[in-house]
């Protein structure tokens, strides 16, 4: 139960980050951009990120090097990709399935902060 807790608080600081942002900039602006800006409010929310974090896959014991790389790894716990798109379509709800897949991650979020009012997908993978 606390661990969930602890989850749910981070990921509220992470949302608000990136809420914080959107108010700032508005919408339509570029990833890059906005990327850019919610580093600095995790930073200022003394929360620990990697960013643009390679995603390797291990087949049949080999790590083989992908082209995927996750955008915000925040604290260890939670995936974060970045959109910055006037819809969502399912392939970027499956990018984040894959990450977290992929990770040890036991949460997912899924932004987007091109549109007219900051939206967002949580998806989870483990309970």
């Amino acid at each position: 139960m606390r661990v969930t807790s602890n989850i749910n608080v981070l990921t509220r600081e992470i949302i608000g980050a990136h809420i914080d942002v959107h108010r700032e900039l508005g919408p339509r602006l570029l990833e890059s951009i906005y990327a850019t800006c919610v580093h600095r409010e995790l930073t200022a929310r003394g929360l620990r990120f990697e960013r643009e974090r390679p995603m390797p896959i291990v087949y049949k014991g080999d790590t083989l090097q992908s082209c995927y790389r996750i955008d915000l790894v925040v604290e260890g716990l939670v995936v974060v990709e970045l959109k910055a798109v006037d819809h969502l379509l399912s392939v970027h709800e499956a990018q984040v399935l894959t990450y977290l897949k992929l990770t040890d991650c036991p949460v997912g979020l899924l932004i987007i902060l091109r549109i007219s009012a900051a939206q967002r997908l949580t998806c989870t993978q483990k309970t």
